[in-house]
């Protein structure tokens, strides 16, 4: 009887333990196929496969960079500690350029997840065959070369002027087409409506091993395995640049609940499960944390203004 109840009793603990796992809600702040809602579709599986959390809901608020889900998440969310939203460094240049009321002072910062290097495409068609090629381009005639990429004021953005200034074209006249989510961007690519794209890898990735895109330059300071291209600065464009993403909660959260929010995040990362997310899209494991991850967001707000406002994207 004694053993009975024993094992009873352990049950009950097992079952306790599995109601107090946490449900989250994370918004992916752009449409559907982006870097953004791969991610939080991402945490989604990690979270529920790993036992971490038992009921994890994705849902989708695009546009102006990030911005029209930050502020409808910050009016919203508040206090409440099952909410969760992705960004990152789109979302930092985006509340800048769109001058937005809502900023990420508004949120609360939980952790940086990913990092992701910057990638340029062209259709298998294209005559171009290299950055050289397309440089030879943009020197000529900077308005003819058409870039698709993410928000206005984003990483794709910002990296598309920085290759304009290293190599002597003035970033005010680059032709930047903004495209809210990942599957528009690559619609017009593969359509052949622009002459480049511009993204992290991971959005390419099926297209250029299918062969119906061709890989020019990517923006590491060194050859990534995996990534069949030379780096910008190889190919004579002095420039390297790192897109990060990150998760926040809501605004007016306990610091009980940010730690608990805080638990979750690290158990995931740690995940043999998110590794092989990692592995698979290509994304680099640049997790921080807490105040280290709070201290350098500030740090990352304030540079992307300098950087904005040298290629003209900021007065």
């Amino acid at each position: 009887m004694r053993k009975l109840l024993f094992v009873l009793g352990c049950a009950v603990v097992v079952l306790a333990g599995q109601a107090s796992a946490a449900d989250y809600k994370i918004m992916a702040p752009a449409s559907p196929g982006g870097g953004w809602d791969q991610t939080a579709r991402a945490m989604q599986t990690v979270l529920q496969d790993e036992k971490i959390s038992s009921n994890v809901q994705v849902y989708n608020v695009p546009g102006a960079g990030g911005t029209i889900g930050l502020a409808q998440f910050v009016n919203n969310a508040k206090g409440d500690p099952s909410q969760l939203i992705v960004g990152g460094y789109v979302m930092v240049g985006a509340i800048l350029t769109n001058n937005s009321p809502v900023t990420l002072e508004q949120v609360t910062p939980i952790a940086r997840l990913t990092g992701e290097y910057e990638v340029v495409v062209v259709p298998a068609n294209s005559d171009i065959k290299d950055m050289a090629g397309l440089v030879e381009k943009l020197k000529a005639d900077p308005g003819a070369v058409s870039w698709a990429g993410g928000s206005a004021g984003g990483v794709d953005h910002i990296t598309v002027g920085l290759i304009a200034k290293a190599v002597g074209v003035d970033p005010t006249k680059i032709n930047y087409i903004a495209y809210s989510g990942g599957g528009e961007a690559l619609a017009a690519i593969l359509g052949g409506q622009v002459t480049a794209g511009i993204s992290g890898y991971g959005e390419f990735e099926s297209q250029i091993k299918a062969g119906s895109l061709r890989i020019i330059g990517v923006s590491s300071d060194a050859p990534i395995e995996g990534i069949d291209t030379a780096t910008f600065k190889d190919s004579g464009v002095d420039v390297v640049i790192q897109n990060w993403r990150m998760v926040a909660a809501a605004p007016g959260i306990s610091d009980e609940q940010k730690a608990a929010i805080l638990a979750d995040m690290e158990k995931m990362a740690k995940s043999d499960a998110w590794k092989k997310v990692l592995a698979d899209k290509g994304w680099a494991d640049t997790f921080l944390s807490g105040d280290a991850f709070s201290a350098e967001l500030k740090k990352d707000i304030d540079s992307t203004s300098v950087v904005l406002k040298d290629i003209g994207l900021v007065k």
